[in-house]
């Protein structure tokens, strides 16, 4: 295997970017996730990788070797694609050769290499079959196991579980984890699932409008969000935005919204120093909303009065959504958790969980 490096890389259709200025430094044998909306750049950035488009600026290095100029063929990667792209005509043994075959690789190392892939696929009783004898997972992992055969030094994903129904994808995930752990290969990854890229990455790269917005780890992606679009974007619900601005109460830096207000904790007030005055985005996640006497009562400083607009019964939870002015908040509650619609309640935020974000550039403050 081998690392993959992204340099200033741009990505133009007439005067629109629809990839700009991207940098990234893929470890070997790292899992690194590109996760966005439709139309953010994730997919053109990997098909750059694999040389199916032209950079319009930058380079791209596979190892130590620049690709940029360096045909498909001849990069050393291997693609699995959101359709399978299998030869119906093809047996499950031929359709893993097939590849092989072409590049005339003597018949003994193409059979060592079938078998070890299907081996690991779970593969060995359905070589002989075709490929409409196979369900939809099966032959997600029969495309796996032909990129798998050709031993590249990375190999790319866009998307490959998209077609799967949810059970199977949950399955597959799985699989391509504990496959990634076993053969400790290079990958990147395209998703617009938030799941597969917080559940398989080594880290998540978001993309938005084909620019960057963060690269992190899923747990700094999830906890430290870099600006409102990844805070919003990676999370179910999604995280919870109240507008408002800063001022003092009882001496102390507070956040004023909809007429309350409560005492912003330690774990922000130094990056809100000096902005006493200034219009400021508070953020927390539904889950560190809470609706707890026993929570609120010893958090009197971050209470709020909101008013039930809906509750979603989820089986082990409920989903509260709440009004508080013209904002709708999402807190999680546990199941026997009860109010009827219209009530107003109480809740408070986990003072350890909040964040702050600048409205004009929606970056984040701590």
């Amino acid at each position: 295997m081998a690392s993959v490096r992204l340099e200033h890389v741009f990505k133009r259709f007439g005067n629109v970017d629809a990839v700009s200025d991207v940098n990234l430094d893929i470890a070997d044998q790292e899992f690194l996730v590109l996760l966005g909306p439709s139309g953010c750049g994730k997919t053109t950035t990997l098909r750059m990788v694999a040389g199916l488009e032209e950079l319009s600026d930058g380079s791209i290095f596979i190892g130590d070797r620049e690709v940029s100029q360096v045909a498909p063929k001849d990069r050393d990667i291997a693609m699995v694609f959101q359709n399978y792209a299998l030869y119906p005509h093809m047996t499950v043994y031929e359709n893993m050769a097939f590849g092989l075959k072409l590049r005339k690789v003597p018949r003994a190392e193409i059979e060592r290499r079938v078998k070890e892939a299907a081996e690991i696929l779970g593969l060995g009783s359905l070589l002989a079959r075709k490929p409409k004898e196979l369900s939809g997972g099966q032959r997600q992992r029969v495309a796996l196991g032909r990129a798998i055969v050709r031993e590249p030094k990375a190999f790319l994903m866009d998307e490959p579980l998209s077609n799967l129904d949810a059970k199977l994808r949950t399955q597959t995930r799985v699989e391509l984890k504990r496959l990634h752990q076993r053969l400790g290969a290079t990958i990147l990854y395209v998703t617009h699932d938030q799941t597969e890229a917080m559940t398989m990455g080594t880290r998540i790269v978001v993309m938005r409008d084909g620019v960057v917005q963060q690269v992190a780890t899923p747990d700094d992606v999830y906890n430290r969000p870099a600006n409102q679009f990844v805070a919003t974007f990676v999370g179910t619900p999604a995280m919870n935005l109240l507008p408002g601005e800063l001022g003092q109460s009882a001496g102390a830096l507070s956040f004023h919204t909809y007429g309350q207000q409560i005492v912003l904790p330690d774990v922000l007030r130094a990056a809100a120093s000096g902005l006493t005055g200034r219009k400021l985005t508070l953020g927390v996640r539904p889950e560190d909303v809470h609706l707890s006497p026993d929570f609120y009562d010893q958090h009197p400083d971050l209470q709020m009065k909101a008013t039930v607009r809906v509750i979603e019964p989820m089986g082990h939870e409920n989903m509260v959504y709440l009004a508080i002015g013209e904002e709708t908040l999402v807190a999680r509650a546990p199941n026997d958790w009860h109010a009827q619609l219209g009530d107003t309640v109480t809740c408070a935020f986990d003072p350890t969980r909040l964040h702050a974000f600048d409205p004009e550039t929606e970056q984040a403050l701590a």
